[in-house]
């Protein structure tokens, strides 16, 4: 017994030996750990010193637990993009300093704390052993836009104040631009008016976004609708629906503003493809009825007849003028906000006339339209530190300018040493100090500051966040960012030997407004899986297409039936009547990384006895007994009737 019991002991003692070396490793930082010598197999490890004295594993009474670091924002630091070029070349300068720049804000010098050297070239890109990154996740886009070496563009495709037929004529400027300037590294998303922000996506699969042009339309003065919400105002007079289309469009340019200052401070560009925009239409356009042109409009036809002297329409125009300035200031303060320029494309080229001949405008009115057009154009680039490349039938030489203000500029940064909370605009002025010549600056105008609501809105501590039960309710209920893919319904039935038949229905859901889906994007199959209240696997198998016209059943799970055709009832539960379904859909979209599950629970129709408005819409006769359930049906509580069998 001794022999053994002292085998144990040497053991034991070993291991303690072993392991007080090793607790004594854990216990050193990181980097300590690093820097210690490996051991590799088959060599002896180096001689252990003698392990120092353990620190206590608590804290000593009186000390005190060190505290997490404080990190202040402040609202008033202001970054200014500053662009120098050469007079005669316009190629950018970049061998200036701290040193040689002097910011002013409102007259008053303002001290420079960050200065960056912004220079950027696709032929060093193109020369890179290491490819670029491929965007496949939301994470993949947050992460390479913070990238110095990546430029962020905004393709912004403007197709209600583009004509049909100048859509084509700027179509082969823009594929230029996309596959000849863009180096691999830069991103670039396409977006219309009626794209969520949301749904913005960035990628770098130029041709993917080539394929995006070519599907470009122009809508201007078509006011045809096209999707569920241009249909709800389709009947409002042309000037109304004018006046939502330039709400619409300028406020998708504020969020892609706001969207592209949220993923990096550096300088970013939105192209914006607009032939303007125009307060008042004239009288020959104004039709009382958008979806009925030269209905009920006395001046239909009636050429250059403007109408005559009157207060009221004077009065009309300029609140109409001063709107629209509202607006555009709005926009071009988000974008100096987040750092953003924009650059606007006018597809008309070097445009003598806003209106076609046989619209019978009058000359002074078109003369006033496309002034005022062309001016909002300038408006937003001039105030945004972009170009207006306008009054040009070459497009593509003045869209090359774009690529070199993104590639070669100063990103200086400075606090405001008045730090107004005023609400007003104030104006920076960039100069260069000493003598050197022949050099034109260019950067943002100004900022417009918060106000004291404002200020004290941002600078508030967050707000307690509702009870984890409330989170987890409502993301049950709420629809995903970027949409779902397809519409379920879920309606239950009772089966034989006291058992409960579902049925589940899906459809894909249409496009949204001016997304542009691909046919591979539409989902074809869904994946279904449904668990007893104990987490039993009741059935799991992908649901078909139904207009696949084919069924594939897939075996149950523990007993429970095959799959069957989605418009048939599918699979029964056990006695209780409950059970849970979680759906995921099967799509290929860039937008959508991997199947999205949602879970939904039915009802306990056995202690309930009751049934959706699908079989109260069976009792009213508003369907044929035996046809297929549709899943665009809209389920409310109030609609819930008692089964009275």
């Amino acid at each position: 017994m001794r022999a053994p019991l002292r085998a144990v002991l040497l053991l034991l003692m070993a291991s303690v030996c072993a392991a007080v070396p090793l607790a004594a490793w854990r216990a050193q930082p990181f980097d300590a750990r690093a820097a210690a010598p490996s051991t590799v197999e088959g060599q002896q490890p180096p001689a252990q010193q003698p392990p120092a004295q353990q620190p206590p594993s608590q804290n000593p009474p009186g000390a005190q637990t060190p505290q997490p670091p404080v990190i202040k924002a402040r609202i008033n630091a202001v970054s200014v993009d500053v662009i120098v070029t050469s007079s005669k070349s316009g190629e950018p300068v970049l061998d200036l300093n701290r040193d040689d720049f002097e910011v002013r804000e409102d007259g008053k010098p303002q001290k420079v704390e960050t200065f960056q050297v912004i220079k950027l070239d696709n032929v060093t890109q193109a020369l890179d052993p290491v490819a670029p990154r491929a965007i496949t996740s939301t994470y993949d886009e947050e992460r390479e836009a913070r990238q110095p070496d990546v430029r962020l563009f905004v393709l912004f495709l403007d197709d209600y104040h583009v004509r049909r037929g100048n859509d084509l004529v700027v179509r082969k400027p823009l594929t230029d631009f996309i596959e000849n300037q863009l180096g691999p590294k830069d991103m670039i998303a396409v977006m219309y008016p009626l794209t969520p922000v949301t749904a913005l996506t960035f990628t770098r699969n130029h041709d993917s976004v080539v394929k995006a042009i070519e599907k470009f339309e122009g809508r201007k003065y078509n006011y045809e609708p096209r999707n569920e919400f241009e249909e709800r105002y389709a009947y409002y007079p042309t000037a109304t629906v004018e006046e939502i289309r330039t709400e619409v469009t300028l406020s998708a340019l504020k969020g892609a503003a706001i969207k592209m200052g949220g993923m990096r401070e550096g300088r970013k560009s939105i192209i914006l493809v607009s032939e303007g925009f125009s307060s008042t239409l004239p009288p020959q356009l104004s039709d009382p009825s958008a979806a009925m042109p030269g209905f009920g409009n006395p001046y239909r036809g009636r050429a250059g007849v403007d109408v005559p002297n009157d207060p009221r329409v004077d009065s009309q125009r300029f609140f109409n003028s001063v709107n629209l300035n509202d607006m555009l200031r709005e926009v071009f303060d988000a974008a100096n906000r987040n750092n953003t320029s924009l650059y606007a494309v006018d597809p008309r080229g070097l445009a003598p006339f806003e209106y076609d001949v046989s619209q019978g405008v009058s000359l002074q009115s078109d003369r006033q339209s496309l002034g005022e057009s062309l001016d909002t154009l300038r408006v937003l680039a001039d105030n945004t530190d972009g170009r207006a490349i306008i009054n040009r039938n070459d497009l593509a030489t003045g869209m090359k300018q774009i690529i070199k203000d993104s590639s070669g500029y100063y990103l200086l940064g400075y606090t405001s040493a008045a730090a107004p909370t005023d609400g007003k605009f104030h104006k920076i002025d960039v100069k260069l100090v000493g003598r050197r010549s022949g050099l034109d600056v260019r950067s943002r105008k100004g900022y417009w500051a918060y106000t004291v609501e404002e200020a004290a809105a941002a600078t508030a501590p967050p707000k307690p966040g509702p009870p984890a039960a409330v989170t987890t309710a409502l993301s049950a209920i709420a629809e995903p960012v970027r949409g779902r893919a397809a519409r379920f319904w879920i309606g239950t039935t009772r089966g034989e030997n006291g058992r409960t038949k579902v049925t589940f229905v899906w459809e894909p859901i249409p496009a949204a407004p001016g997304d542009r889906r691909e046919a591979a994007d539409v989902p074809v199959r869904v994946a279904l899986t449904a668990t007893a209240p104990d987490g039993r696997p009741l059935y799991r198998g992908r649901v078909p297409d139904a207009d696949a016209g084919t069924s594939t059943p897939a075996a149950g799970i523990n007993g429970a039936p095959s799959a069957t055709d989605p418009s048939s009832p599918g699979a029964t539960t056990p006695h209780d009547g409950r059970r849970r379904a979680r759906s995921g859909r099967g799509l290929h979209d860039p937008g959508r990384h991997g199947a999205g599950f949602h879970d939904r629970s039915t009802l306990d129709v056995n202690a309930a006895r009751l049934s959706h408005a699908h079989r109260a819409r069976h009792a009213a006769g508003q369907e044929h007994a035996g046809r297929a359930p549709d899943a665009r049906a809209r389920f409310q509580p109030h609609r819930a009737v008692v089964d009275p069998r």
